[in-house]
This record gives C-alpha cells, sequence and structure tokens, in this order.
C-alpha cells in the first residue's frame, strides 16, 4: 500500500530536514525560522511546490508531482536532486504526494494543477528540483562549516557528506540535520557549475527497474486493501447511453455476487472476487438509452468533416491569418492544393481502468488509481460524496499506460457510487473491451492545404483549413479549437502570407488528448502537403524545408543534422526511398528520415534517423528511450490504428480488432541524434511522435507513386 504522506507528521519532532522548493513566480509566504532547538522539524519557506525531506536514516524522499506512466521521469527527478544535493541516487526515495498537499503546485511557466502531460515532467521541473536540492546542500554546509570552524566556501557536498577537502575531514548528512535546522533556508541559493555535475546529461539506472523486473511494482489491478470487494462495471456500448432498465436477478445467482447497482453509463457488479464479478456483469440483462449518436457512423463523420473543408459560413473561424493574404495568393504562378483525413485513435493503454475505493464512517474517502490528473479526481470524488476535498485522500498508482487516456477521471464516480452504495472497500474496474468502447479517442479530423507558388516555386503563401471535433467538446460552432490547429499558425516555416482556419464539425463521441494532441494530425497535414509540393514544383523535400527556415539557425541545425546523419543525398539500394518530415511541438524542434521498402507489398521501414534539439538532455538512455517509443507509437498510428464507428459504438472493442504494430514491424534500427542547444528545456515524450508519420507516408507515396493523403496505410 502507498503510505499517505501527511504533512503534519512532516512538522512533528523528528531529526530530519524539510526543504520546500523556492520557485522563482509561484506563490510562498514569508519564510519561518527553524525551530530545532524546541524538536519541531525545520520549515523554510511556504510554497505551493513540492518538497523534499532528509530523514536520519541518511535517505531523501522527494515528493514528486508527477505520475509516473512508464517514462522514468521519477528517474530524472531523482537524478537532478542526487546531482545538486550530493547524495547517491539509491539513497533517493520518490513518492507522489496527496493533491490536497499544498506543496504539489507547479512553478508558473508549468501546469498550475497536480497533473501529468504535455512533455511537462522534466522541462517543468528540473530548474525547481536543482533550487530545492541546492537549499538543502547549502544549509548542510552551513552546519558543518560552523561545527569544523571553516569558511563554507572551502566545503563541498559528496556521497552524502560535507567534504573539506584541505583537511580531509567529512560530516555525513546524518550528523548534521539538527545543526541545518537553525540555518534559515537561503532564497537563492548558488547552483552547482554545470561542469561539476556528474549525473544530469549522462544518466543513472532507473530507479524503478528491479521493481518491474521482479514483479515488484504495485499496479492499480494488483492493489489489495483488506476486506475489499470487487464491482465489475457492464458499461454502455454506444457512447453516452445510459441504463435505462436492467434486471440484476440472473447477476445475483452467480455464486460470490453480494450487489447491484447503478453507475454513470452503466450498472455495476459487486462480489467476492474479481471472477464472479465479471460473470455476474456479463449476465446483467440492461435496456439501453436511445441516442442520436446511435444512428452515427465513420462514413457520416467523414462526410461532415469534408463538408468543413469547404464551407463558406460562420461556422469557420479564423486561427491566424496575414492581413495581404489574399493579395499574396493573387500574384500566385501556380496554386497547389490537397486534402488529407485520419481517423479516431484510441489510446489502447494495457492497464484497464480500475480504482479502489475505502470509505468511512466518519465521510473521509481513501482512493487508489492510476491517475494522470490528481485535481480533476480528487475533485469529481468530493462532489460525489458531497464531502469536502480534505476528506477525499488520493493515492496515485504507476499507471500502466497513459498517453493521455487518465487524464480522464470517468472511472472515478463508479467506483465512489459503488464503494457508498456497499460501505466497504471495493475495486471497481471494467474490461478492456469497455476500455476500448468507453473511447475517450483522440478526434478524427481533416484538412486542406493550398499553397501559392511562384515563377521559382517558392511557396509565397500558405492556406490551412483544419475541420473535425473539437477537444474541447462544448465550444461553440465557428470557435477554434487549440488542439486542432496547434503548431501550424506558430510555426518556424516563413511565408509571405498564411492563413489558418479551423470548421467544427463536433460529434458527441468523447474525446481526451491523445499523446501529442493535435500534433500527431497536423505534423501529417503539413509534412505530407509540402513533400507534395516539392514534388509539384520539382524541388528536393529537404532543401524545400531549408528555404523556409532559412532565417532560422536552430531548425537549421535541426534539419541538416537529421539529413547528414540519414546519408540523405546518397544513393539507395534499388525498391528503397526515403521520407522526411521536420515538426516543432512542446517546446523541441524535431526532424526524422526513414528508409523504406516493399516486404510482400507491404511497407516496412528498415530505418529511422531522428534529430531532437530539445535544449538539453538529463537523461540520456531514457530520453532516447522515449523517441525510441514515440517513433514506434507514431509508426503504429501511421500503418495499422483506426477506431471506427458504427451506429453510435466502437467497432474494435480489443487488440484483435484494434491493430497495434507488431514486433516484425519494428524498425531494425532507430538512430537517435540530441542536439545540445542550450535553449530553454522542451519535451521529449511527445515531440519524437509526430514527424515519423508524415516522414512515413512521404517514403510510401515515393515507393507506390500514389500519395498518401489518408491514414491508416493499411486498411481493414
Amino acid at each position: 500500500m502507498q503510505a499517505r504522506f501527511d504533512r503534519r507528521e512532516l512538522l512533528k519532532g523528528s531529526v530530519s530536514l524539510v526543504v520546500a522548493i523556492a520557485v522563482p513566480g509561484a506563490l510562498a509566504a514569508a519564510p519561518t525560522a527553524n525551530a530545532a532547538a524546541s524538536g519541531t522539524a525545520p520549515v523554510g519557506p511556504v510554497t505551493l511546490t513540492p518538497y523534499l525531506r532528509l530523514g536520519p536514516d541518511g535517505r531523501a524522499t522527494l515528493s514528486s508531482p508527477t505520475t509516473e506512466m512508464g517514462q522514468g521521469t521519477h528517474t530524472g527527478h531523482a537524478l537532478v536532486v542526487a546531482d545538486e544535493l550530493g547524495l547517491p541516487i539509491d539513497r533517493i526515495d520518490v513518492v507522489v504526494p496527496e493533491p490536497a498537499d499544498p506543496f504539489r503546485r507547479g512553478p508558473a511557466q508549468g501546469p498550475k494543477s497536480m497533473g501529468s502531460g504535455g512533455s511537462w515532467g522534466m522541462r517543468a521541473w528540473y530548474q525547481p528540483l536543482r533550487i530545492a536540492a541546492a537549499q538543502a546542500r547549502e544549509m548542510l554546509v552551513a552546519a558543518a562549516a560552523a561545527r569544523l570552524g571553516v569558511d563554507a566556501a572551502t566545503l563541498d557536498t559528496r556521497d552524502g557528506a560535507v567534504v573539506h577537502a584541505a583537511s580531509g575531514r567529512k560530516l555525513p548528512f546524518t550528523a548534521l540535520l539538527a545543526d541545518a535546522a537553525r540555518v534559515a533556508p537561503p532564497a537563492q541559493p548558488t547552483l552547482r557549475d554545470r561542469s561539476a555535475l556528474s549525473l544530469i546529461g549522462r544518466g543513472a539506472p532507473r530507479l524503478d527497474s528491479r521493481a518491474k523486473a521482479t514483479g515488484g511494482t504495485v499496479y492499480s489491478a494488483d492493489f489489495r486493501v483488506p476486506g475489499m470487494l470487487y464491482a465489475c462495471g457492464r458499461m454502455s456500448p454506444v457512447f453516452r447511453a445510459e441504463p435505462e432498465r436492467w434486471d440484476g436477478a440472473a447477476a445475483k445467482r452467480v455464486a460470490g455476487v453480494v450487489d447491484v447497482v447503478a453507475v454513470p453509463g452503466g450498472v455495476a457488479v459487486v462480489a467476492k472476487t474479481q471472477w464472479a464479478a465479471m460473470k455476474g456483469a456479463e449476465a446483467l440483462e440492461i435496456t439501453w438509452s436511445a441516442l442520436p449518436i446511435a444512428n452515427v457512423d465513420s462514413a457520416a463523420i467523414s462526410a461532415a468533416m469534408r463538408d468543413g473543408l469547404g464551407a463558406t459560413d460562420a461556422s469557420v473561424g479564423v486561427a491566424k491569418a496575414a492581413p495581404n493574404y489574399d493579395e499574396v495568393a493573387a500574384r500566385a504562378a501556380r496554386t497547389i492544393e490537397a486534402d488529407y483525413e485520419v481517423p479516431y485513435l484510441a489510446h489502447a493503454p494495457m492497464e484497464p481502468w480500475s480504482c479502489t475505493v475505502r470509505p468511512s464512517a466518519d465521510g473521509t474517502l481513501e482512493i487508489w488509481g492510476p491517475f494522470q490528473a490528481q485535481d480533476r479526481a480528487l475533485a469529481t470524488a468530493a462532489t460525489l460524496a458531497k464531502v469536502p476535498p480534505d476528506k477525499v485522500h488520493l493515492r496515485t498508482l504507476p499507471l500502466g499506460g497513459g498517453f493521455g487516456r487518465r487524464l480522464i477521471d470517468d472511472g472515478v464516480p463508479p467506483a465512489v457510487i459503488v464503494a457508498l452504495a456497499v460501505k466497504q472497500p471495493v475495486k471497481f474496474f471494467w474490461t478492456r473491451e469497455d476500455e476500448f468502447a468507453r473511447g475517450y479517442f483522440r478526434p478524427a479530423q481533416a484538412a486542406r492545404l493550398r499553397a501559392s507558388v511562384d515563377a521559382t516555386g517558392r511557396i509565397t503563401a500558405m492556406h490551412v483549413r483544419i475541420a473535425g471535433p473539437s477537444l474541447r467538446g462544448g465550444v461553440k460552432p465557428g470557435e477554434v479549437d487549440g488542439a486542432s490547429v496547434s503548431y501550424i499558425g506558430d510555426a518556424r516555416y516563413r511565408f509571405d502570407a498564411h492563413r489558418v482556419e479551423y470548421a467544427q464539425r463536433h460529434f458527441d463521441i468523447p474525446l481526451a488528448p491523445w499523446r501529442s494532441v493535435g500534433a500527431t494530425h497536423n505534423a501529417f497535414f503539413v509534412e505530407s502537403f509540402l513533400d507534395e509540393v516539392a514534388v509539384a514544383t520539382n524541388q528536393d523535400p529537404v532543401a524545400l524545408r531549408r528555404a523556409l527556415l532559412a532565417h532560422d539557425a536552430r531548425a537549421l541545425k535541426v534539419v541538416d543534422t537529421v539529413a547528414e546523419a540519414a546519408g540523405w543525398s546518397t544513393p539507395l539500394p534499388a525498391g528503397v526511398q526515403r521520407g522526411f518530415a521536420y515538426f516543432e511541438s512542446y517546446g523541441s524542434l524535431c526532424a526524422q528520415v526513414v528508409e523504406m521498402e516493399k516486404r510482400d507489398g507491404r511497407p516496412f521501414v528498415r530505418r529511422v534517423v531522428v534529430a531532437l534539439d530539445c535544449g538539453d538532455v538529463i537523461l540520456p538512455d531514457q530520453a532516447r528511450a522515449q523517441v525510441e517509443g514515440g517513433v514506434i507509437q507514431g509508426l503504429s498510428t501511421t500503418l495499422h490504428e483506426a477506431a471506427t464507428i458504427e451506429r453510435g459504438a466502437s467497432v474494435q472493442r480489443n487488440y484483435d480488432r484494434y491493430t497495434l504494430l507488431r514486433i516484425d514491424e519494428a524498425p531494425p534500427r532507430i538512430d537517435v541524434h540530441f542536439i545540445r542547444s542550450g535553449e530553454t528545456l522542451g519535451g521529449v515524450g511527445e515531440p519524437g511522435l509526430p514527424p515519423i508519420i508524415p516522414a512515413v507516408a512521404n517514403a510510401w507515396s515515393r515507393l507506390t507513386g500514389k500519395r498518401v493523403r489518408e491514414l491508416p496505410i493499411l486498411k481493414g
């Protein structure tokens, strides 16, 4: 069980050092004096950020506000603290605090609520965590200087001790905690010079590798509390439908079933074992409400989006436009136009939803689950239970895959409702089939792109119209959905004039951010179209991008790095083609080249070369793994993935029909080149995915002579 990290316990009389992270721009209370003499643990400035605890056992506990979803963020956070503090990383424990803890709030440039996404895990917390560790280091050094009678400037920290190199004397952190408690935390500690850091930029083994390899990691499906019952949801196959009538008699005849409870979107069968709950759910007889969405299918959605591409009414919103667009476009020697379309995508995590709730007689709720947006889940639970938020204790477990799916709290309401109904601890879960059927897809989208080209083949004006469902759902017709047009209007490409528009064509199908969100489809639209323009104007695709980026040395370096590493200008074997794409998202610039051939008439990517400028690299091995994972997931999307809608429901209900990339289709070689430009730290987990989609589509278009304008390439 993950223990509750109670801030009150940290403020009791234990001999430990608690350091609040001082974040410029964050809301902070006035510093308070440390009071070790009275037995109270030291407290620095109270800020709305995570905190660091040093204990008498020589270990540090880092309270990280991010969810570990397999991306290695917690190891990265521990590495930053270890390097700046001078403590071996294997002596640092990372825990996720409850969202009610006031230290969870993020820095000024990052998310203001507790949640994980947008590639913020490292770029939002790198500097604050260094500051926190530097605060602790300077407090320990000050205490040691007084003890040893030397100038603090002659001391350093290493291997969990303060070291005086001139005399060879050293004091372990554990011997200094009480004295360090008397030192006021410095508001602006001095960070180590980058040359003095031994881990940042070089890496360390992941903290969770052993537990995962030995089965020790406790995911939500594994979590147990004493006296727990199981509740299996039988959820509506049609989006947003509710049970009108249901008969639980057959379910109650299943041995072990103890109750049947109506929940939002379905009915839950409560039993003593998971198997009994599942068999009982299968036996339920339910009549579902009839909704207009039941008449909707993928063909109708596609037709509506295509209609939006040509619409001239007020439903079309302008995201960005140059005032001289019409004038520049009218002077074109040639106009090139193409339409593209992508389907809904399922998140398809390995871990179906589950959530454990333990109610208490005083109204307190304890909740354990795979949360990606803790604030949202806590607020939902408190509202349903009709208790104040401080009565809800939300504990985050490691995620068995997220990709944006766990940003939605749809599994929390039924778990709370069932637990309150039976007045016992309950693990609510649904089957993998319902995990797919519940939806929260990446929205389908269509695009029309029009390039105005002069006599030399230079693109002078660019018009992009996106049409499709709005990720924000309830926006008014004509209001631009930011996710749908993301990274287009603010791209580094320079045209004489441009116009970006959005035509909302919304359906009541649940939507949620999917890894890299709007960048997934917009990279495909823009980079595929630029490739088409290059072919139509007899230009090299890389040369065309270089011309559009001639003003931007940083972007040019990314393009040139990948082109050189991939041997873009070198001859290829017969039957092999290359595809190129460049895209910027989440503060990082990424270019990719793929080498592709046909195998049994199907596309096979033999090599992928990636250049990524994310400013700096903190944990190289894990950053490389994230880029490689993005390439694999993006390739899976390009070749196979699509959520098909029939009669208001998802056709694909498991991995047998929702096809993911198989291991024999994975590229044998993925070469990743990081460019450490020193610019503001950008994301890594998401920017590596979008470019692979158009790069593959462009290579396949060259191999087949037929332009890829709809995904996936392999349908059916």
